[in-house]
């Protein structure tokens, strides 16, 4: 192990390139000043997010620090690999091999130990296996779908998706909370019904 002035050193530089996550922007939008939500908002939101809605977890007993520790690093990979929007299939179909080179160079600005933990922890929310990845990613995918219903759907429209792609990409919610992705699915055809969200093609609203 390092001695403890240079863990430090390794520790605040991670600190800094984290801040890093500020400028990196969403396609979702906030609900009041109606600019683009950056990476470090909306890590941010998701803990909020896990800290009040536990309660509705699929899995009782969670382990909710691990959870707030997925929510808060897995998106860190997105200072170099960028924010991939979810509708976009041609990005998503190299993200996970960019997200992990940028796993490895961030997470490796760490002491090793910590390094090896927090990459585990990031390793872990991507293979949504345990009953914690499983409501972190719930609320990974929740807390975009509220923002665009709460601003008429601007992303959505922006990039002509329609509901049938938001139930698909959004399903997954039910795995880790069965009761958010119920009020999910009103709040969706909530937003097809006020013409936010565009029916699936050639069914009418």
């Amino acid at each position: 192990m390092t001695n403890p002035a240079e863990r430090l050193v390794q520790q605040i530089a991670f600190i800094v390139e984290a801040d890093r996550l500020k400028e990196v922007f969403r396609q979702t939008l906030t609900t009041q000043s109606r600019r683009r939500e950056n990476d470090a908002e909306h890590s941010w939101h998701l803990c909020l997010l896990v800290i009040v809605l536990a309660e509705h977890a699929e899995f009782k007993g969670l382990n909710l620090l691990r959870v707030l520790k997925m929510v808060i690093l897995h998106d860190l990979v997105e200072i170099d690999a960028g924010d991939t929007f979810a509708y976009d299939t041609a990005a998503m179909a190299d993200q996970h091999e960019r997200e992990a080179r940028a796993a490895d160079r961030i997470f490796g600005l760490l002491p090793p130990d910590q390094a090896a933990d927090f990459r585990a922890i990031w390793d872990e929310f991507e293979a949504r296996q345990t009953a914690e990845s499983k409501f972190a990613a719930a609320v990974d995918r929740f807390q975009p779908m509220l923002l665009n219903c709460l601003t008429e759907g601007a992303a959505w429209q922006r990039h002509g998706v329609t509901h049938d792609r938001v139930v698909a990409r959004n399903a997954p919610i039910a795995a880790g909370s069965a009761r958010l992705w119920e009020y999910a699915e009103k709040m969706i055809q909530a937003a097809v019904d006020a013409g936010h969200l565009a029916p699936k093609p050639g069914k009418a609203s």
